[in-house]
């Protein structure tokens, strides 16, 4: 069984763009958040560390000299690590082959189909966190069955979260069903009807859950667009509470992301500017 990394120590970029700028980065095992003005290379470096990583998952390696990214775990002999990447432009889908897989569903965006396979992940979280409790409670233990009643606070947690962050639209999740749908004014509406900024909310919610509090990694390329400013300062606190095993890694414009006590998680792209 290969071995799973906690997270990521650092990324190393052999040149950011033709031949310029080696980029290391030293990261920390919580949050980093990556500033800098527009056109520098945030972005960039996280997408290129994305694609690595999506690379990594069908090749299992931590570096490529095609690529020119060099990614270190945390222990140094792991050969793998959980992650998801969150796009966060709402973009229309212009793919057929991606349009044929979802036939009959409403999803016209990349948000859409990352909400779509969000749910057939929710889905799945659930079957697990039922078996789990089932184990739990035919075990004849007193400590199991008190085990087992908290594996359902996660989900509790991620219903009451959407539901205060969705009050201002009187939405509130739908929690006799088994995939996430909405409430409003007496009509049930799925996910897809969300607007922008709330889609992008219950992706970033969403895969914090679905993570089921493993170590593993987070990345996001400027979360804060579509979201006020209010979920903005909240966003990170927002994905620790449901998941404070995770490694979050994103670049930012927004100086709100940072006011809720993660100054001190902030690089500057020069200072890993080689």
């Amino acid at each position: 069984m290969e071995k799973m990394a906690q997270y990521i120590k650092s990324i190393e970029i052999d040149s950011l763009w033709s031949n310029r700028k080696h980029i290391l980065w030293e990261l920390r095992p919580d949050v980093n958040i990556l500033s800098g003005s527009n056109g520098v290379g945030k972005s960039t470096i996280i997408n290129r560390s994305a694609r690595h990583l999506n690379l990594m998952r069908s090749q299992r390696l931590t570096s490529n000299p095609e690529d020119g990214v060099h990614i270190n775990f945390y222990p140094a002999d792991a050969e793998c690590i959980n992650f998801d990447i969150i796009s966060s432009i709402d973009r229309p889908i212009l793919s057929s082959e991606m349009l044929e897989k979802v036939s009959g569903a409403d999803i016209r965006t990349e948000l859409d189909w990352q909400l779509y396979n969000l749910q057939r992940r929710y889905l799945n979280y659930q079957v697990n966190i039922g078996n789990r409790i089932i184990a739990l409670l035919t075990s004849g233990n007193n400590d199991d069955q008190r085990l087992a009643a908290e594996l359902t606070k996660p989900k509790k947690q991620f219903q009451d979260l959407v539901d205060e962050l969705f009050a201002p639209t009187a939405k509130t999740i739908a929690r006799d069903s088994n995939e996430i749908l909405f409430h409003q004014y007496g009509e049930t509406i799925p996910p897809y009807l969300l607007s922008s900024g709330e889609k992008q909310m219950l992706v970033i919610l969403l895969t914090a859950l679905v993570q089921e509090n493993r170590p593993g990694v987070i990345l996001m390329d400027e979360p804060e667009i579509s979201l006020h400013i209010e979920w903005q300062q909240r966003l990170i606190t927002l994905i620790r509470t449901l998941n404070p095993n995770a490694q979050i890694i994103l670049c930012t414009h927004s100086p709100a992301i940072i006011m809720d006590g993660w100054m001190d998680a902030v690089t500057e792209i020069e200072d890993i500017t080689r």
